[in-house]
């Protein structure tokens, strides 16, 4: 249910977003466009199984991954410095994680200097590599029929600081799936 209405609020922004650019007809919308590194952990949390027996001693879980690839967004101006925007991306990663994809709504404000800092929340899909996760073999599982969903998706939420130098944009965002994840990116953008 609360899926349902994050997304519902979520697309309804979405519709919003150019009445508000609309009326802002003296300005037009900034786009960038850029590549972005990071490290999201998983939080895959062992804490409830019990160690003490022996059970899962050669169980290994490795839930944190370097995350590479882009992104694009899109502001516009609602006032002098506020701006409302949509943002998307899209990684490849390493470790417990293949690729991940996702797109955002953000709301900041612009300073006299052209830096953004904004809050954003969307939906971000992620790929699981089981095997790297988990340690046990990809094969083993298909080959005994153990059905497991490599794929999960949920809300996210986050904050982000854009700063302009020349002619380039460096950005910095953190932000967690669900607020069971955490994800930090730096990136490079370019403004068009």
């Amino acid at each position: 249910m609360k899926k349902l209405v994050f997304t519902s609020l979520v697309a309804a922004g979405a519709i919003a977003l150019p009445a508000a650019a609309q009326a802002q007809d003296t300005t037009k919308p900034d786009v960038t466009i850029g590549a972005s590194v990071g490290l999201h952990d998983l939080g895959v949390d062992l804490g409830d199984l019990d160690a003490d027996d022996g059970e899962f001693d050669d169980f290994n879980i490795d839930d944190t991954g370097e995350i590479y690839g882009g992104f694009a967004a899109v502001d516009f101006p609602v006032g002098e410095s506020l701006f409302a925007g949509v943002e998307g991306n899209f990684h490849f990663g390493s470790g417990p994680i293949e690729s991940e994809y996702g797109a955002a709504a953000r709301l900041g404000f612009r300073t006299e200097g052209g830096t953004k800092i904004y809050a954003r929340g969307g939906y971000q899909w992620v790929d699981l590599d089981l095997g790297n996760l988990t340690g046990v073999d990809e094969d083993f599982l298909d080959d005994n029929d153990i059905e497991v969903s490599d794929v999960g998706g949920d809300y996210l939420v986050g904050v982000g600081l854009e700063v302009p130098v020349s002619s380039v944009v460096l950005r910095a965002n953190v932000d967690t799936i669900a607020f069971d994840t955490l994800r930090g990116t730096v990136g490079v953008g370019f403004k068009f």
